[in-house]
């Protein structure tokens, strides 16, 4: 009984020890992870008023913030997201990488790793091989240098992979294709170099690869068997000249700004689940492939500055999502099929730079574009003739040498003959009218082409570049990036950037923030306004560029391009400060270019521009001293605010109210200067200034 009493005490021993073991191994585990998190705030100058941590806090079901969330499985840290975007760390002095990644390894069951943002500096730790259950990489926006460490090979679970916005350099290791569950890799806007190696086309379970912006060079490899791949991002690299081969099930494709100068494969056309192509700025040669158009997914097309040939018909077929097309800067002969001509539809087609017969667009002359098709095309094979031919080919050179001598001789005598009857005229000059007889049609045609050819030349002389679609990247190539050494103004039209095409050109891009959402459809026939405002007293604009939203493509941002004018506003020039003075005559000049601008906005297009309450630090001054109206409303300005109804553009006022702003323009321009003042003298014209002119039919203008 004794012995039975005792096995059951040491049996309840047993059970007590092992329960106080596990709970002790847990606790331990907790605080562990506890203490690497706080090492980890402390490592990362954390604010103390992004969270209420304390000593007794569960911080496994701790409130999420913008700047860190943990997200935790069975009292496990699974999650770990910091970012940076809205506090901007101020790392000390002494940190290092290293320690970060040593506590980031104490947590053992860390599956989501997102440091974005932060300011980390360095080569990546090479203690990040620790984390083997890394499943979602994301340390992008930082300034990591060097190449990737091996160590990230070990991780076997990875799935995501974005190394995004640093600065590594070297080669993409071969490693890289033996990660059996990757599905994202993204290394945009680094430096890295050489050819993209094979072993990316292993990786079958591969659904984003976005290598765009570095230094890649070579062939692409074959990534016609990747069937899960939907999203290939090469922009910006120098791969080429072979274009690649895509899988059927590619949803975007963009391989803008590289160095593919060969034919389009015929793949493309059988590429069904296409939302996005995106081959611009290349040096494709060869047809362009007509049944891209009618890929039933396809909403965005852009294959401008590239040398694709072929001739279009008004009966090609389109596909319904197309929203943007860009054919600029080809060799496309024939007619704009009918599916994407504006006025079908509120789609944005661009298609300057043929030789297409639509006019709504500047084209080039057919020739041009059929002598470039024959300068890029290929010459077919030649086949070798045969002796049993000889005879046949003898005879041909025969008759060829004899049909060449006696054109010779005909082209000599009508040189002669030429020439003679120019020697002729100059001695009796002609003074006959002829009168010819020509249809009605046929004159109100040369009518319409001489007003066509009066408009461009009238737009040539203006100086400015023909109107075009920018994209956002080389807006910030432009501005370094909106850089705010570049800012020139803002108001609450948005923000006023000075910039530099990659042509040299000098632009001003104003940045305006839409207030409502709306497709790019819906801009539309304001931007067909906006084009359409080219007149040489008024700030020509010459493109724009949308920004848009990535969860519902709606557009966030316009960016408009105008011309800059260089010589500052005409306030500048006629203030008492100024060093350099206005002559009368220029005083002059720049009055009457001040009315000429406004009557333009008010009948030059169609409907008119009103109300733009000019002021005269509105007007500005090109490198000729000729002044050039800069802050007229906008169709777009004007919707995107809440306008007056006292200026509406159908109402009496608001021509009134223009009326008077170009009556103080022109007085101030004219009369408020002191030498003139001085000039005037004795008679008194202009006693006390503008605002006391008591001229009868000017008084509501600055007393109503």
């Amino acid at each position: 009984m004794g012995i039975a009493n005792s096995m059951q005490c040491l049996l309840w021993l047993l059970v007590l020890m092992v329960f106080l073991q596990f709970n002790y191994s847990d606790e331990f585990l907790e605080s562990s992870q506890y203490e690497a998190i706080e090492k980890i705030k402390q490592l990362l100058n954390f604010p103390q008023d992004l969270s209420s941590w304390s000593d007794n806090t569960d911080f496994c079901n701790s409130e999420p913030n913008t700047a860190l969330t943990l997200v935790c499985y069975d009292d496990n840290i699974t999650q770990l997201h910091v970012s940076g975007y809205n506090w901007f760390p101020n790392l000390p002095q002494d940190f290092s990488t290293d320690t970060l990644f040593f506590n980031l390894a104490l947590l053992p069951n860390l599956k989501v790793l997102s440091l974005v943002s932060l300011g980390l500096r360095g080569t990546l730790p090479k203690n990040i091989g620790l984390l083997s259950s890394l499943e979602i990489v994301n340390i992008s926006s930082n300034f990591f240098y060097g190449e990737i460490p091996g160590e990230i090979s070990y991780l076997k679970n990875l799935q995501t992979l974005i190394l995004d916005d640093n600065k590594f350099t070297g080669q993409v290791p071969d490693w890289v294709g033996s990660l059996p569950s990757l599905s994202v890799l993204s290394f945009k806007n680094n430096s890295f170099y050489g050819s993209l190696p094979n072993s990316l086309s292993n990786l079958q379970t591969l659904r984003i690869l976005s290598l765009s912006a570095n230094n890649f060079s070579g062939q692409v490899p074959n990534f016609q068997n990747l069937s899960n791949l939907q999203v290939l991002d090469l922009e910006s690299n120098n791969l080429g000249p072979n274009f690649p081969t895509p899988p059927k099930k590619l949803a975007s494709l963009v391989l803008r700004k590289n160095k593919f100068s060969l034919g389009l494969p015929k793949e493309l056309s059988s590429c069904y689940q296409l939302k996005k192509l995106d081959i611009s700025f290349n040096e494709l040669v060869g047809p362009f492939l007509p049944s891209i158009l009618s890929l039933p997914s396809l909403s965005y097309l852009d294959i401008s500055g590239n040398k694709l040939t072929g001739k279009l018909l008004k009966n090609m077929t389109c596909s319904q999502e197309l929203s943007f097309v860009n054919l600029s800067s080809n060799y496309l002969t024939g007619e704009l099929p009918a599916c994407l001509h504006p006025s079908s539809g509120s789609k944005v087609v661009l298609f300057s730079g043929n030789c297409l017969w639509n006019r709504e667009q500047w084209q080039h002359p057919f020739s041009f574009c059929h002598n470039e098709a024959l300068a890029v095309s290929i010459e077919p094979h030649k086949e070798k003739v045969k002796g049993g031919n000889g005879k046949a080919v003898l005879a041909s050179s025969m008759v060829g040498g004899f049909v060449g001598g006696i054109a010779i001789i005909g082209l000599a005598f009508v040189v002669v003959r030429r020439e003679y009857a120019k020697k002729k005229a100059s001695k009796t000059p002609q003074t006959k009218l002829i009168l010819e007889k020509v249809s009605p049609a046929h004159t109100l045609k040369l009518l319409n082409d001489a007003r066509y050819i009066s408009e461009t030349r009238k737009l040539g002389l203006l100086g400015a570049p023909p109107y075009r679609t920018f994209v956002l990247d080389e807006l910030r190539e432009a501005t370094n990036n909106f850089d705010i050494s570049n800012l020139i103004g803002a108001g609450s039209n948005g923000q006023i950037y000075k910039g530099r095409l990659t042509d040299g050109t000098a632009v001003a891009i104003r940045s305006i923030k839409m207030r409502k959402r709306h497709n790019v459809q819906s801009y539309t026939h304001q931007l067909g306004r906006i084009s359409k405002i080219r007149y040489c007293h008024l700030v020509s604009t010459i493109g724009h560029c949308f920004d848009c939203y990535q969860d519902d493509s709606s557009v966030s941002r316009i960016c408009i391009v105008f011309e800059f004018v260089p010589n500052g506003t005409l306030r500048g020039v006629i203030s008492a400060n100024s060093a350099q003075k206005f002559t009368w005559t220029q005083r002059m000049g720049a009055a009457l270019g001040i009315a000429k601008g406004i009557q333009f906005l008010h009948t030059g297009i169609v409907p008119g521009i009103f109300s733009n309450q000019l002021k005269i630090t509105d007007v500005l001054l090109d490198q000729n001293l000729h002044v050039k109206i800069s802050k007229y409303n906008l169709p777009l300005l004007i919707e995107n605010r809440k306008m007056d109804t006292r200026l509406s553009s159908s109402g009496s006022k608001g021509n009134d109210g223009q009326r008077c702003t170009y009556w103080k323009l022109v007085f101030v321009t004219l009369l408020n200067a002191n030498w003139f003042k001085k000039v005037l003298g004795s008679q008194r014209l202009l006693p006390y200034g503008v605002d006391q002119f008591q001229t009868p039919h000017l008084q509501p203008c600055f007393w109503g």
